[in-house]
């Protein structure tokens, strides 16, 4: 049983440690265009992305159609995923913005809430998604960024891991509709 207590305090320590690995989201401060994410994502946007395994290996491509609006602080990321496979997906996020860039966001496969925060071009979010594999469940942490390109374009890059153990990445491009 002690054991056990110590390699789950262990595996806690890792995973907290390997989050404050890497840069901040505040070293972006000065980059250019400034992302508002209640201006960018508002309006009809579509997103194309792919996953990849830890080697690097594409293991699925998706669409995404989003549409998004804000009420104040309140906004809906109505999200629909399709799968190279055939297969469909939605989520929809419900976000809020905190001041002083900071973000909080709910969906129903996310546990708990994802917390985030923009400066400059930049929005860095973390989350645990419960993600479906293989007919079971399992809950995987996202570490997500996105960076504005301008007006229209913003890429997105998410690492995903379990027990502080990188499983694979994300990456998408969000292009806005229309201006």
């Amino acid at each position: 049983m002690q054991r056990r207590l110590l390699l789950t305090a262990g595996l806690a320590a890792s995973a907290a440690l390997a989050g404050c690995a890497g840069p901040q989201v505040e070293r972006y401060a000065s980059e250019k265009p400034a992302l508002d994410l209640r201006q960018y994502f508002n309006g009809t946007l579509d997103a194309y992305g792919i996953f990849t395994d830890r080697s690097g290996e594409v293991v699925k491509r998706f669409t995404v159609v989003m549409r998004c609006q804000w009420d104040g602080d309140n906004g809906v990321l109505d999200e629909d995923f399709v799968y190279s496979d055939g297969t469909k997906q939605k989520r929809i996020w419900r976000l809020k913005h905190l001041g002083n860039g900071e973000y909080t966001g709910e969906a129903d496969d996310v546990v708990g809430q994802a917390r985030g925060r923009t400066s400059g071009n930049a929005f860095r979010w973390g989350y645990t998604l419960a993600l479906p594999v293989d007919g079971r469940v399992i809950e995987v942490q996202f570490d997500d960024w996105m960076y504005l390109m301008d007006e229209r374009v913003m890429l997105n890059k998410a690492t995903m891991s379990k027990f502080g153990v990188r499983l694979g990445e994300v990456t998408l491009s969000f292009v806005k509709r229309g201006s």
